[in-house]
């Protein structure tokens, strides 16, 4: 499967939002978002807690390719 995240960094430029900002807001470790900025897969969990604080749906800021 190949991740590709590009669609949340658009947003985060879109609301004008720091991977910094999102980190503290959602709990999400740098480290994970550091991950997801090389397309790595990540949990479930994350995607969640991201969309809760972007009020949005996974499918916006993720594109998996089987």
């Amino acid at each position: 499967m190949e991740y590709n995240y590009n669609k949340l960094w658009k947003m985060l430029i879109d609301k004008n939002m720091s991977k910094k900002e999102l980190s503290e807001q959602s709990g999400v470790s740098g480290a994970t978002l550091a991950r997801m900025k090389n397309n790595r897969p990540v949990t479930m969990n994350v995607l969640v807690k991201l969309c809760g604080v972007l009020n949005c749906r996974i499918d916006d800021i993720v594109k998996i390719n089987l």
